[in-house]
């Protein structure tokens, strides 16, 4: 079919596209990829000992959770993921959390190391290279659509309806997309579409991105997420693998090729994203400190833009067996108490206040301290007289007695990492406590 014809919607998949039996069988002929080999330099020590997918997250998951359960909650359940850089605890949260699908009606979680997999014995080169290296085991599979995620992302989507989408369009590859404002546009890939929403340009961070068809102050961004015809999928990393000039990489070498040559079609996130507030999708990249904070403590506003209070389409994660979060103390000069607060289960506050914080599980705050707007990971104890503001606290650290942090920023430059924003991220390591894996 040429590439400009057209666009008719078969009448059958448009009139089942919403239905229960249609997403069954086109997501079932489905095999979802998730690409979680990361490290995310960019959150400095926070990824010392982890690959940022295994990032803890919202008081008791971690980020790998929001597309696995993304894909659970669309009918896709032959899930692979692909992993790399420090892994283990991913592989770890992985096996304890998401072995409850049943292999016996082909539904699966499978891990996908580097493995060096190819002739000349190269870990994942990139994006592309990293699906490419897998092909052999994708075939056994034998799946009709190949659905592409990056796993470091924070977001509810239908991703059904993505798929329903690129059957109805006829497409080779379609491409979830951001509506942003055109000047927010140059940090990511930009898309070019006519009016039938076929992508005809795609550039990285272009200094002058193009708009949206009558949207001149909006331009169309790319998620990272898409949907390819399963063998075509195969056909592109096999020509891409034998291009000595490429880098193997999605984003800079796949899209630009297709994109003249193949019908390639846009999806808009607006139309499949779940549970908007105040009819605002919600998509985070939660790649730098001050942007994990800041998407961590916006849970323990009044109404968080992001809902996890959501029995329709819940976030599924390991489990922890843990007692409640338990207060203790009432006097006046020592009362446990935690204000504006997410707590999690396992947490002692003793004599202590909390404001405007998040807690995951396993959090000591002793007798007479002070946390205010911060995240504080697992298993860390916080000591007597501690004063913490605006602080990020890796796991299993130990805060001295009388520790202060976040009330000046050149002073606490000479102990621990302070961001732009002035976030100050506290690790083992910078206490002089040496402790090592603490994924």
């Amino acid at each position: 079919m040429d590439k400009n014809e057209p666009v008719h919607a078969n009448e059958s998949q448009t009139k089942y596209s919403t239905s229960s039996r249609f997403r069954s069988n086109i997501t079932h002929e489905t095999l979802a990829l998730i690409l979680a080999g990361g490290r995310g330099s960019r959150l400095h020590q926070l990824t010392d000992w982890r690959a940022k997918p295994a990032m803890p997250f919202g008081g008791k998951f971690r980020i790998i959770d929001f597309p696995l359960s993304n894909c659970v909650n669309s009918g896709f359940r032959r899930i692979g993921v692909v992993t790399q850089y420090k892994a283990q605890s991913l592989i770890r949260h992985i096996q304890h959390g998401w072995s409850f699908l049943d292999g016996r009606f082909k539904e699966f979680v499978e891990l996908l190391p580097a493995q060096q997999r190819t002739a000349d014995g190269t870990w994942y080169q990139g994006t592309a290279d990293a699906i490419f290296q897998n092909i052999d085991i994708l075939l056994r599979h034998d799946a009709k659509y190949v659905l592409i995620l990056g796993g470091d992302h924070i977001y509810k989507m239908d991703y059904s309806k993505l798929l329903a989408e690129h059957i109805e369009k006829s497409a080779d590859m379609t491409v979830a997309c951001l509506e942003i404002p055109q000047q927010e546009a140059s940090a990511f890939g930009v898309m070019g579409v006519n009016d039938q929403w076929q992508v005809t340009s795609f550039i990285e961070k272009p200094a002058q991105p193009v708009s949206i068809p009558g949207q001149p102050e909006k331009a169309l961004v790319s998620m990272g997420i898409y949907i390819f015809n399963a063998d075509f999928l195969y056909e592109q990393l096999i020509r891409d693998h034998q291009d000595h000039d490429s880098s193997h990489d999605f984003g800079k070498d796949l899209i630009p090729y297709l994109v003249p040559r193949y019908r390639v079609f846009a999806h808009r996130f607006m139309n499949s994203c779940v549970n908007m507030a105040s009819g605002i999708p919600y998509w985070r990249d939660v790649g730098t400190v001050d942007a994990y904070w800041e998407a961590n403590v916006d849970l323990i506003s009044v109404t968080p833009e992001l809902n996890l209070y959501d029995d329709d389409w819940p976030i599924w994660t390991h489990q922890e067996q843990l007692p409640p979060a338990k207060f203790i103390f009432d006097d006046n000069d020592r009362r446990g108490q935690a204000l504006d607060s997410s707590v999690s289960g396992g947490c002692i506050i003793s004599g202590a206040t909390v404001r405007r914080s998040l807690l995951f599980s396993n959090v000591k705050v002793n007798s007479f301290s002070h946390v205010e707007d911060s995240v504080i990971l697992p298993n860390v104890e916080i000591g007597r007289h501690a004063q913490l503001r605006r602080v990020v606290v890796e796991k299993k650290c130990v805060i001295p007695e009388g520790l202060t942090v976040g009330f000046d920023p050149e002073q606490d430059r000479k102990r621990f990492y302070v961001t732009e924003k002035g976030i100050t991220l506290i690790t083992p390591e910078m206490l002089g406590q040496e402790i090592h894996n603490v994924c």
